[in-house]
């Protein structure tokens, strides 16, 4: 006589089963009641996620600050791209600098990166000192418009001084590249 041994494995195997369905059907109803716009006790309305985001974040290049410069120091800073920023000439070499007649102490500008660009209006500019990077300076003087390279690590005359009229000049852009 042959004897058969049967292992007790089929009421786990019907549990599992049972649950397995059970937590698919209730994530199922719980979907459906979610995506009906059914509403819980105490809660508002379904919304969606992108709802609520921030807008998108469109880049201005205005100056940060620009206009409490303006008021403690006199200085319009319009745009740039962050690579040429105003520094306290106390803060060590290598900034450039720019002397002002209307403005008794230097103002100085911080230049990272590989190139940069800065608009701003400074009345009167006569001289700027370079740094490491080639720099470029346009100033206007009437409705004329005037380019100047600056030499690196030197006093360069600029506006009134290289102007044979001696006409006063506003500077209003500073670019470097590296």
């Amino acid at each position: 006589m042959k004897v058969r041994t049967t292992i007790a494995v089929k009421p786990q195997r019907k549990r599992l089963v049972g649950r397995a369905l059970v937590a698919l059907v209730a994530g199922g109803l719980a979907w459906a009641a979610l995506a009906s716009g059914v509403q819980t006790e105490g809660h508002g309305p379904a919304v969606a996620v992108a709802d609520e985001a921030p807008g998108y974040a469109v880049e201005d290049f205005a100056y940060p600050q620009a206009d409490r410069i303006l008021e403690e120091q006199g200085i319009v800073l319009k745009r740039g791209d962050g690579h040429i920023t105003l520094a306290d000439c106390a803060d060590g070499p290598g900034l450039l600098q720019v002397m002002a007649r209307r403005k008794a102490e230097t103002i100085c500008f911080r230049t990272v990166g590989n190139s940069g660009w800065l608009t701003l209006e400074i009345p009167a500019v006569y001289v700027m000192r370079g740094n490491d990077y080639e720099t470029q300076v346009d100033m206007t003087v009437g409705d004329e418009e005037k380019s100047f390279d600056i030499d690196k690590n030197a006093w360069t005359a600029v506006g009134e001084s290289a102007d044979e009229q001696g006409r006063e000049h506003l500077l209003v852009e500073i670019r470097t590249t590296k």
